[in-house]
């Protein structure tokens, strides 16, 4: 068994933010305006490919996965704790 990811705090808020922006998109009409949303995720997607973290060798390929789940489940545990 592969011990837990440890991601930075930043890290996991960047993926929120792109998660968020990626869901605001699709959810907007066709033929809405989209550039904000669209340039927002490009912007993100830089930010989020270029962190710091993923400096060591192979970081990227092994870590991805991770944090998504990581981003995904700390927006779960908010929802749960605002109910």
């Amino acid at each position: 068994m592969r011990p837990p990811f440890r991601f930075p705090e930043d890290l996991i808020t960047l993926r929120r933010a792109w998660q968020q922006t990626y869901a605001e998109l699709a959810q907007v009409p066709t033929g809405a305006g989209t550039t904000a949303l669209r340039r927002r995720l490009i912007a993100l997607s830089g930010t989020l490919c270029t962190h710091p973290h993923w400096a060591a060798p192979a970081a990227w390929r092994t870590g991805g996965v991770e944090l998504r789940r990581a981003a995904h489940t700390s927006i779960s545990t908010e929802g749960e704790g605002a109910a």
